[in-house]
């Protein structure tokens, strides 16, 4: 008995060393069932190992959902392709792959409010951070708000190198306020540093056609838009606005 508690103890010194606390945690239940099944000593280290990759790369997901500043989590799995029929379904599937980031590619979701835009940006956000690449989220008033305060302090430079570090940034709303020709130019020096070296997704309610009247000028807007489709899926989703379609429903069956 004396033997098992030295292993033991052996066993939690080594896995505390390593950093290793789900084998640590399982390693006996598991010695119990390979002594049942009689696995092999390979066979009890390979499911050792895939429990201690399973419980880290889940703990890496969370974290880094969490540092996405999502507003709320939103999944593929929720999401009402019944209603926003003129949503690509084979097209989402692909971009849930998350592949389209390892390339530096954008994705541009264009529609009325209400169609389910930042719903699809924020599932296909959580999908590239299951995909381990991190995610950085933000309304453009949030964006907006964060250029102008680092060019303010001088720190311009500095801040768009940190922010390649996310392997994607999403701008929702793109379009609900204008900005000034100041912040235009903030905008369009994110996005070219982002060219063909980090995947942008953005949300718009205002089509390509009037995007100079959100950035102040047509020139500006235009250079946006070139670099931002370049290498991009664009969806135009149609349709009623599915929160206000909610509230006909039950103001129909109130009657």
């Amino acid at each position: 008995m004396s033997g098992n508690d030295d292993l033991g103890s052996q066993i939690e010194y080594l896995t505390r060393a390593l950093k290793t606390p789900t084998i640590r945690r399982c390693w006996a239940e598991l010695a119990d069932r390979a002594r049942t099944d009689g696995w092999s000593h390979e066979q009890y280290l390979a499911a050792l190992l895939e429990r201690q990759v399973n419980d880290r790369e889940a703990n890496g997901t969370t974290l880094r959902i969490n540092a996405a500043k999502f507003p709320a989590v939103k999944t593929l799995e929720d999401f009402n392709f019944d209603h926003a029929r003129s949503v690509p379904r084979d097209v989402i599937a692909h971009l849930a792959t998350s592949t389209w980031i390892a390339k530096g590619e954008n994705v541009i979701l264009l529609g009325p409010p209400g169609v389910g835009k930042t719903h699809l940006g924020i599932a296909l956000g959580i999908k590239a951070a299951h995909h381990s690449y991190p995610v950085l989220f933000d309304t453009a008033t949030g964006w907006a708000a964060r250029l102008t305060e680092a060019h303010a302090a001088g720190r311009l430079p500095q801040e768009l190198k940190r922010l390649r570090r996310y392997r994607l940034l999403i701008i929702d709303e793109i379009g609900y306020l204008p900005f000034d020709s100041d912040t235009a130019n903030l905008f369009f020096q994110l996005i070219a540093a982002r060219y063909e070296q980090g995947s942008i997704l953005i949300t718009s309610n205002m089509p390509f056609g009037r995007w100079g009247e959100v950035f102040a000028d047509d020139v500006v807007a235009a250079a946006l838009i070139d670099r931002l489709v370049h290498h991009a899926e664009v969806i135009t989703i149609t349709g009623d606005s599915y929160r206000t379609k909610t509230r006909r429903d039950l103001i129909s069956n109130d009657q």
